[in-house]
């Protein structure tokens, strides 16, 4: 192993919390205040130390001796002195595409921890063309998707998997997550995919890529074919009894599922195919809910495609760095259920639930207790077989640890026959 990592356990920060003045940030750093294990130390980072003052002013009492560190996504000093003071660094700037590499490319030559909230296709796919080589000779875990997406998605197939594999019941094979939640639209999304749409219109090659079906997986030329096609479609499923419309985080969430699976060795079964959708109830209203659930995200992206209707998008949706109000965010929920048939024609399920905006108050939780699983537990994380390091996933870098993690923080996770 490389002497960089040796350097990691003198560190001066465990965490360092990046995007602190964001809404989002925000809302990590009072979970990290009122939920980090005593002794573990803490950061907040910005562009402005007077503005991450306020921030760290308003936070639980255990934030109030937090360091402050300045750093700027376009000054890639300030970013390597960030990430060498630091052995997990947590981030909340996006769009990633726009502001996030530099980070990355930090954190892997430092031999530092990292995790993010990124739901960007064309960003991962580049963090992993770039900087996985040297974070596997580093030891840096890069752990991308650590919010709503991927969480949920990523761990529901893993403990189902598990489920799977302790009662021999075979492999995965057909398997669909159905979303039911209830949470407002995060700024921070919209604009990740404006930036996205920006990037495709004018290059077929980005273009192609972000419609592939195993975009982030390591080797796309091995994996097994007949996987399904992403779909817009309104379906009944007789498996849940209810109507289903597409899942706006399908077209990630789906891939990183994916890349997990190939990371782990293809261990979730080489039948697995996997897909997304969301639940919008049964009989004829949940029949319509599901056409209006569609009709709405297909006026949202063709409105967001077309520059001349980007004002009107702007002055509709959020903005980054807005969000709901509290009583708004706790009264959000979500809960994904995915069902599979294995290869012996069982029936199998798990749920991952939790109260709060899912965008908001749930994905704090996330992030802020994935960032605790690699300061304080990173030896019980093991990394799938032949890795020391990488760009990896919730479920490769962090498993079970997390699951245990958010049990604790009153998420339900479990899985079992059906």
């Amino acid at each position: 192993m490389s002497s960089t990592v040796g350097k990691v356990l003198q560190r001066q920060h465990d965490i360092v919390l990046y995007g602190a003045t964001g809404f989002v940030g925000k809302l990590t750093a009072a979970h990290l205040a009122r939920h980090a294990p005593d002794g573990v130390h803490i950061a907040l980072a910005g562009r402005s130390t007077s503005r991450v003052e306020a921030v760290r002013d308003g936070l639980p009492a255990a934030a109030r001796d937090w360091p402050i560190v300045v750093a700027d996504s376009s000054d890639e000093a300030s970013l390597r002195a960030l990430a060498e003071s630091s052995k997990v660094v947590i981030s909340t700037v996006g769009p990633y595409a726009r502001y996030g590499l530099p980070l990355v490319g930090a954190c892997a030559t430092a031999g530092t921890d990292y995790v993010d909230l990124t739901g960007e296709v064309l960003f991962v796919r580049e963090s992993i063309d770039r900087f996985a080589a040297e974070a596997e000779r580093t030891g840096a875990r890069i752990v991308h998707s650590c919010g709503f997406d991927s969480v949920p998605s990523d761990l529901g197939a893993l403990v189902l998997s598990r489920a799977v594999e302790r009662d021999e019941a075979g492999e995965l094979g057909d398997t669909t997550l159905y979303m039911a939640m209830k949470g407002g639209v995060s700024g921070g999304t919209i604009a990740s995919a404006m930036n996205q749409l920006d990037e495709v219109r004018g290059d077929s090659a980005k273009r192609k890529l972000a419609g592939d079906k195993f975009a982030l997986s390591p080797d796309r030329g091995a994996e097994p074919s007949g996987e399904w096609r992403d779909s817009a479609a309104v379906r009944y499923s007789p498996e849940i009894g209810a109507w289903t419309a597409p899942f706006v985080m399908a077209t990630y969430n789906t891939r990183i599922v994916r890349r997990s699976n190939a990371l782990l060795g293809h261990a979730y079964g080489r039948s697995f195919r996997y897909r997304e959708v969301q639940r919008a109830g049964s009989g004829w209203r949940g029949r319509l809910a599901a056409y209006a659930v569609a009709g709405a995200l297909a006026a949202g992206f063709g409105a967001m495609a077309l520059p001349f209707l980007r004002p009107v998008v702007r002055r509709v949706l959020p903005s980054p760095g807005e969000g709901p109000s509290e009583q708004t965010q706790q009264s959000g929920h979500f809960r994904a259920t995915l069902c599979t048939t294995t290869s012996t024609g069982a029936s199998y399920r798990s749920t991952v639930a939790a109260q709060g905006d899912p965008g908001y108050a749930a994905t704090a939780v996330m992030l802020g207790e994935s960032a605790l699983c690699l300061a304080v537990s990173r030896d019980d994380c093991p990394l799938p077989d032949g890795l020391s390091g990488g760009v990896l996933t919730p479920a490769t870098a962090l498993g079970e640890v997390l699951v245990a993690r958010l049990r604790a923080k009153d998420f339900l996770i479990e899985a079992g026959r059906a």
